[in-house]
């Protein structure tokens, strides 16, 4: 299946994510720049976090509690400009992150003064 056939973000399928990391993140699971994962079927935070801790395993408990699966203080998702820190973990990304046009963007967030 090509990416062109994929027009929908809950579609069936095998899905390229790309990932894009924090420094530090990046330095601990050994990758520089975009981390490309595989989603089977629904492209969701849940499924792309599932992917990447599969493949990274050191991040596992970084990004989101082991336990709870609950995001971590001070980590924020984005995609397609848009903040999903929110969103239900198994809502469907934007389909421009399931075609690999845009990327899932793992921000690590600001605070103080």
């Amino acid at each position: 299946m090509s990416a062109d056939q994929i027009t929908v973000h809950g579609a069936a399928g095998v899905h390229t994510v790309r990932v894009v990391l924090p420094a530090h993140l990046r330095v601990l699971a050994g990758v520089s720049g975009e981390v490309p994962v595989t989603v089977e079927g629904v492209v969701s935070t849940r499924s792309v976090l599932n992917a990447l801790e599969a493949d990274h395993p050191q991040l596992a408990g970084t990004i989101r509690d082991r336990r709870t699966q609950q995001r971590r203080a001070f980590v924020r998702f984005f995609a397609c400009e848009r903040d999903l820190s929110h969103d239900e973990p198994d809502s469907a990304l934007p389909a421009a992150v399931a075609r690999g046009t845009e990327p899932f963007l793992v921000i690590g967030a600001m605070a103080g003064g």
